[in-house]
């Protein structure tokens, strides 16, 4: 179940989530999105034994698993790990007309692994979309190009936690307007008014889920990322 994956979580997620969802993962610089996101998938696959993807193309696949160890999160066997290191090096060499369609790409990774793995294969991780956009020429038809893609993520029945970059206020919360697309929002923040930094989680919506839409607080500690109980707004 997801909502025992990580310490705590049940305290967020009343019922679990269940596929089909594409869940938007969103929050500042600094709000732990992607180590949130892998300790949840890491931590299923290692309860299930079922099979995971995950994209990242912020950082290698060497530097993000070290990144994860120093958090003290376990890493997991059943979860394919790739980056676009390589198709990037290739495409700063090659004309623009031969340049890679990264978004075509994922798709056919989890087709394949979808043929491999079969019903195994339930969850997908994708870091970030910003990323993915500074890779892709036309973004005139984004929110189009992002419908399809979402589509074809629930058509092949996956939990997916799509990453995004987001300042409340900020540019990225608008392009494409993910999310109208998207089955889950969660927002990972960062709370500076009571003299220290505090990280947290907050739900905005879960279609199909009973949550709580109250903060909760993040808490990194020896096993890893945990949710704590529910922090609430003073006015400062």
């Amino acid at each position: 179940m997801f909502r025992n994956s990580i310490e705590g979580l049940d305290k967020v997620f009343r019922t679990d989530i269940l596929p089909p969802k594409v869940l938007l993962v969103t929050g500042p610089p600094g709000s732990m999105k992607t180590s949130f996101c892998y300790a949840v998938l890491s931590a299923y696959l290692k309860r299930t034994g079922e099979f995971g993807l995950y994209t990242t193309l912020e950082e290698t696949v060497d530097s993000h698993l070290k990144n994860m160890e120093s958090l003290g999160i376990d890493l997991s066997l059943n979860m394919q790990m790739s980056d676009f290191t390589d198709l990037r090096e290739i495409d700063q060499m090659v004309g623009t007309e031969d340049q890679t369609n990264y978004l075509e790409f994922i798709e056919k990774m989890i087709r394949h692994f979808k043929k491999v793995h079969g019903d195994r294969f339930k969850v997908f991780g994708l870091d970030s979309l910003g990323a993915l956009y500074s890779l892709m020429d036309d973004v005139s038809q984004m929110r189009k190009r992002m419908f399809y893609f979402f589509k074809m993520l629930r058509d092949s029945n996956l939990i997916s936690f799509v990453i995004m970059e987001r300042e409340i206020g900020g540019q990225s919360q608008l392009l494409g307007n993910e999310g109208f697309l998207v089955d889950g929002l969660i927002h990972l923040g960062l709370d500076r008014s009571r003299g220290k930094l505090m990280r947290y989680l907050q739900v905005e919506k879960m279609r199909a889920c009973d949550h709580s839409v109250e903060k909760h607080a993040l808490e990194v500690h020896k096993g890893g990322i945990a949710v704590l109980g529910p922090i609430f707004d003073t006015g400062a």
